[in-house]
């Protein structure tokens, strides 16, 4: 059941003017590091104590950890489960799992969450946390929520949000930190009808959050995300560059997506790398604008925001990245249980359904993400027909030091082609190094000069 309490302070009023929506009003801001936290969590832990109380996120950095290093520390590896749902006990707890989820394990009767103490771990930089406060009377959307205003920079644009899109905008504006963040080898896998796991792509890239760079004076205040990707396998592939840059006004810049392919041995544009275009590299099992649960532009489906809950999700999820490798990852025709932890969290719940005379495969979707950090979350998505189809859910972790939260795995199961798609950072190769490293300049980032071979 979601509370009436948080229902109340969920659902705020969605009126908005055609063009822009309103920022809110310094009485409800003032509730910012009061009530709320100051990136709009609500602080106060739940009734029977099984969501705790926010009061900092992890400040002692685990010994030895130093992700600038690639030094990675789970803090919670010694705990156990408190409990283990499964499709014979789920009735028990179906107000808190998605319906993704629950379908999961009615197909798959070895799958099952095992669900874990609840840790409200994530801690934020002051600049950050300054930035956020900021954002809540000053930051709005434009273009019918499609757009953010270039000064929103910094911190989580809609603390309080108000639209879907708003806390879709905090989703793709999650912090990852202000640095880069480098993976040496960034795996896709496709899990087959037959349940045998297919490695389609093997890649070092390179990511990084202009958004959160303000301290560098190079970056293009419009541009949010950047990846370069260059591709080591499989061996016909090898030596390909892609690269994504998304902005914040995608209608006046849309999403460039770039390509470099050795036969030819030029840069081409991709704009086809977008919306519910299959992923080809994955066998089609999930679209474009699956990646990280969503990606790209909102044009497409109206984002109605309907409030908060608690779910069980996937948090301070260090296993699945780090411990579970290829042969232990997948059992069956899904992830490895065993290599997923689940927490209940407050989530904020948005229903996307598609906007009319709009084309897109999905007819309905819907997100939740963790209060204390969008980039925790779950995706569920129905067809034309109105069938679930498919599932996503995000393995979210923390870095304590540089104080981000990185979702570095992710995994969409396409119910109608009975396959998944998976990506992660680290799962199959014992010495890759997933890092943040200095930021580059603006000058080699470009696409003519990264595959001119000057960034490697």
């Amino acid at each position: 059941m979601i509370s009436k309490k948080v229902v109340a302070f969920g659902l705020l009023s969605l009126a908005c003017a055609s063009h822009a929506f309103a920022a809110v009003s310094s009485q409800e801001a003032s509730a910012l590091g009061g009530d709320l936290t100051e990136f709009g969590a609500i602080k106060a832990g739940n009734a029977d104590g099984s969501i705790p109380p926010y009061t900092g996120g992890l400040i002692q950095v685990p010994a030895g950890m130093d992700v600038r290093e690639a030094k990675w520390v789970d803090p919670y590896a010694g705990e156990k489960p408190l409990f283990r749902i499964t499709s014979e006990n789920m009735a028990k707890y179906a107000d808190k799992i998605s319906d993704g989820v629950k379908k999961l394990m009615l197909d798959n009767k070895d799958y099952y969450l095992d669900v874990y103490p609840t840790h409200r771990s994530l801690a934020y930089p002051d600049d950050f946390l300054k930035a956020t406060v900021r954002n809540a009377t000053s930051c709005h959307t434009t273009k019918d929520g499609l757009a953010v205003e270039d000064g929103c920079r910094g911190g989580i644009p809609f603390p309080i949000p108000k639209t879907g899109n708003e806390v879709m905008w905090n989703k793709m504006l999650a912090n990852w930190g202000d640095q880069s963040w480098e993976s040496k080898k960034v795996s896709m896998w496709m899990l087959n009808q037959d349940g045998k796991a297919v490695l389609t792509n093997l890649m070092h890239t390179i990511t990084e959050k202009p958004y959160y760079q303000v301290q560098l004076g190079d970056r293009p205040e419009n541009l949010y995300s950047r990846v370069i990707g260059y591709t080591e396998g499989p061996s016909r592939k090898a030596g390909e560059i892609n690269g994504t840059n998304q902005f914040l006004d995608p209608l006046a810049d849309p999403r460039k997506a770039w390509q470099y392919t050795t036969g030819q041995r030029r840069v081409k544009l991709a704009p086809e790398f977008s919306y519910d275009t299959p992923m080809a590299v994955l066998g089609g099992a999930m679209f474009y604008d699956e990646l990280f649960l969503f990606d790209g532009t909102m044009d497409r489906f109206d984002f109605k925001l309907l409030g908060k809950k608690e779910m069980f999700i996937n948090a301070n999820n260090f296993n699945t990245t780090f411990n579970c490798k290829v042969d232990k990852l997948f059992v069956g025709h899904h992830v490895n249980p065993e290599c997923e932890r689940w927490e209940l969290r407050r989530v904020w719940v948005v229903e996307a359904t598609l906007k009319p005379g709009m084309r897109h495969a999905n007819s309905k979707r819907m997100y939740y993400f963790d209060e204390d950090g969008y980039t925790a979350g779950l995706m569920d998505g129905w067809d034309q027909a109105g069938k679930l189809s498919r599932t996503g859910i995000n393995y979210s972790l923390i870095a304590p030091d540089v104080k981000a939260q990185n979702g570095a795995s992710f995994v969409v199961y396409n119910f109608n082609r009975g396959m998944l798609a998976f990506q992660s950072d680290l799962s199959t190769d014992p010495n890759s190094t997933m890092r943040y490293i200095k930021p580059l300049r603006e000058s080699e980032l470009s696409p003519e000069f990264v595959s001119s071979g000057g960034l490697r």
